[in-house]
């Protein structure tokens, strides 16, 4: 247990929830910091108490309203910096715009990288995150960044709860084979992955399945769910090939638009999720949801951070 004399760790409006965990697993109450918005829209942020010379923590992820949530965040940052903080940490477990992360058409911006260029002008010394969709957007900064993985969580799940004999680690695209493939390893269980291609963002023209799964308890693995269209058609393909189950296994569940109507109506047996993002009301409206608690992974990245240890160990498994 920490004593809270030294670091410091403030929520913003995205993910109480989960800042709320992460300060139990740490041992120290949050910080007070009050966030308000006037008539047009502006955010308004008092620091509520001392901040100077501490280990600052700021914790809000990329989900909700995301142009507010980000610019909460750099507020907050400057806030801190301004008030003589030592370290100010950005905690975003969802990384906003991590999708906008190359330039690939005409005049197309790459916002990831604007986005960490905003968050490091703000004063940011350090950036936790999880799970980013394009590992190069590390190298938008010129601070450290810690890459968390959701693996150790995801395998952890996998080992207590599916029978390891009968089950195939599928990827729903060539991109996120490496992640699958790790995943299949570390378990000892067989891969596939479907080959895509798209006519335009969002929509999948045509998946062709490569490897076998007939018989088996197909898991489908990825870094985020929006839509969902690529998972509810991989997993129609997976039980048209044969497999006895369809399960998801994603990061970063965003579930946008109908995407839980069309995760009801699909043969997916069940879409698991990690809370990097607030699941409360999507629990409610999806059956077929579960959700693993990433926080305690958070909480201790934080507590290693903060007392200089290493976290690479955390990359592989899961604390406790």
């Amino acid at each position: 247990m920490l004593s809270g004399g030294g670091i410091k760790i403030f929520s913003g409006t995205s993910h109480p929830e989960l800042a709320e965990i992460i300060a139990r697993r740490i041992g120290v109450p949050l910080s007070k910091a009050e966030i308000t918005r006037n008539g047009i829209g502006e955010t308004s942020v008092r620091i509520a108490e001392s901040v100077r010379e501490d280990d600052v923590y700021i914790i809000n992820t990329g989900c909700g309203e995301v142009n507010t949530s980000l610019i909460e965040m750099c507020i907050m940052i400057h806030a801190c910096k301004i008030a003589s903080a030592k370290r100010i940490t950005a905690v975003m477990p969802l990384f906003p715009y991590a999708r906008q992360d190359k330039k690939d058409k005409s005049r197309a911006p790459i916002t990831a990288k604007l986005v960490a260029n905003m968050i490091q002008k703000s004063g940011c010394d350090h950036v936790i995150t999880m799970d980013l969709h394009a590992s190069q957007i590390q190298g938008f900064f010129d601070v450290p960044v810690d890459k968390l993985y959701a693996e150790p969580s995801v395998i952890l799940h996998i080992r207590n709860n599916f029978d390891l004999s009968n089950m195939v680690i599928v990827s729903p695209d060539a991109g996120g084979a490496k992640r699958a493939t790790s995943i299949a390893d570390r378990l000892g269980v067989d891969f596939a992955l479907f080959h895509k291609e798209r006519k335009k963002a969002n929509e999948v023209s045509r998946m062709v399945l490569v490897g076998r799964v007939k018989g088996k308890i197909a898991i489908l693995v990825d870094d985020m769910a929006d839509t969902c269209g690529t998972l509810v058609l991989a997993a129609k393909h997976l039980t048209d090939a044969g497999a006895s189950k369809a399960i998801a296994i994603v990061t970063h569940g965003i579930f946008s638009g109908k995407a839980l109507e069309t995760v009801m109506g699909s043969t997916l047996e069940k879409v698991i999720v990690t809370n990097t993002i607030p699941q409360e009301e999507t629990l409610l409206a999806c059956s077929k949801l579960e959700v693993i608690d990433v926080g305690v992974v958070l909480g201790e990245v934080i507590r290693r951070s903060h007392y200089g240890e290493s976290v690479s160990k955390l990359f592989d498994e899961v604390p406790f």
